[in-house]
């Protein structure tokens, strides 16, 4: 319907599904319910902007509070 494609590695694997709950959950929070969408397009866009601030500006205290960006840019790894 919308050409999104589920991408898992391996059938079976439980840690495959916590990620997807995690990231659903947090798009829901934090974007779904703070606004009204009356088009896809609207949607695509504002998914779009989050991706790009969750990735290059978010915090994360498990990456020592630094963006994602930031950690893989120095060559760390969790």
């Amino acid at each position: 319907m919308f050409d999104i494609k589920r991408s898992l590695p391996r059938k079976g694997n439980p840690y495959d599904n916590a990620v997807v709950e995690s990231t659903n959950r947090l798009l829901r929070k934090e974007l779904v319910y703070r606004n009204h969408y009356t088009t896809i397009g609207q949607l695509r866009h504002d998914l779009n902007d989050y991706v790009w601030w969750s990735d290059d500006r978010r915090l994360h205290s498990t990456l020592g509070y630094q963006s994602p960006k930031e950690f893989t840019e120095q060559g760390l790894v969790l």
